[in-house]
């Protein structure tokens, strides 16, 4: 387990498409381990692989107060493999949002207030949750991620809002 350096706004990696995660092994669990450890020294409540420079599909949600969310609910960290997004609310809410990949910036976005996903877990087997709340905009958040959008994207085409 080690820290890494996480991509900032202008690196390439951040606009590109990330790649299905097709061979479940250690490695795959290292680098989870890596997402972890870099996500908690910077008291992130998420972080998608390409933000660590590994343009494959997987994320962690990981919700807890801290310096940067102190009002943020507390819930087990949770690695989202190949992440789907099945279904999600009408209503949209806007809410403020940090990025690791875009340090010292606050933006207002607009999120669907629960979102029904579909993932692997490290083992390669599939779930189906429904997140609400902070946590679907967690989801929302690191899957823009996947698939090349920061929230500086995301706030400034609003047909990107939704």
């Amino acid at each position: 387990m080690a820290l890494q350096p996480i991509a900032t706004t202008g690196d390439e990696i951040l606009g590109q498409q990330a790649v299905a995660v097709t061979v479940f092994d250690r490695q795959l669990h290292s680098l989870a381990d890596d997402m972890m450890d870099t996500m908690l020294a910077a008291n992130g409540v998420g972080i998608a692989a390409p933000q660590i420079h590994y343009p494959l599909a997987m994320f962690i949600m990981a919700s807890r107060p801290n310096d940067r969310y102190p009002e943020a609910p507390l819930m087990e960290p949770l690695v989202l493999v190949n992440p789907e997004l099945i279904g999600a609310s009408v209503e949209l809410e806007s809410g403020e949002e940090g990025c690791l990949s875009v340090p010292g910036k606050r933006v207002n976005i607009l999120r669907h207030t629960w979102v029904d996903a579909r993932y692997q877990d490290l083992q390669g087997q599939w779930h189906r949750s429904k997140f609400e709340g902070f946590a679907a905009r967690i989801f929302q958040h690191e899957l823009d991620h996947l698939k090349g959008i920061t929230l500086l994207e995301r706030a400034n085409e609003p047909e990107l809002q939704a």
